[in-house]
């Protein structure tokens, strides 16, 4: 009897784990998180830090946020903000825009994109490490590597660290 008892107890603790190890491939991967911009490398060497380059990007709850703001190279403020919905699968990222406002202080330029477009691009995850492009706005790529991003866009590449 007590055989009996340990044999089914070791069957339920299996189909247990194979139900939680299941539900969790299901969610897909996990990116959720605030990041906050350490620094930005360009094409001829120069790497800006805070202050001269500021961002910060947050994944909760289905939604993306994103600010960023830095000098150019004569001195102006450029900067980005957004706000998205986001769905991320092991094979595919999509987002829906809720809405992007970019700004150029050289040219007294302010572009606002509330449209509600959606864009999706493939997805790769190999030992923890998760790829993708963001699918609008001609954003980067980006690589998500535990407590760090990487996001490489034509001109230059940024390094995140999640807050803790």
């Amino acid at each position: 009897m007590m055989k009996r008892t340990f044999t089914i107890s070791l069957a339920l603790l299996a189909i247990a784990v194979c139900a939680c190890a299941q539900e969790q491939a299901q969610q897909g991967p996990n990116i959720e998180g605030v990041y906050i911009l350490v620094s930005r490398q360009l094409p001829d060497g120069t790497t800006q830090q805070p202050p001269d380059i500021k961002g910060l990007l947050s994944y909760s709850n289905g939604y993306r946020n994103f600010n960023i703001i830095w000098k150019d190279s004569t001195g102006n403020k450029v900067s980005v903000s957004l706000a998205s919905s986001y769905k991320l699968a092991t094979d595919e990222y999509s987002e829906t825009n809720l809405f992007h406002v970019s700004t150029n202080e050289a040219n007294n330029e302010i572009n606002y994109d509330v449209s509600g477009q959606t864009g999706s691009s493939p997805v790769t995850v190999t030992n923890g490490r998760i790829e993708f492009d963001f699918p609008l706005f001609d954003e980067p790529s980006i690589v998500f590597e535990g407590d760090n991003a990487t996001a490489t866009g034509p001109g230059f590449v940024d390094t995140w660290e999640k807050v803790k």
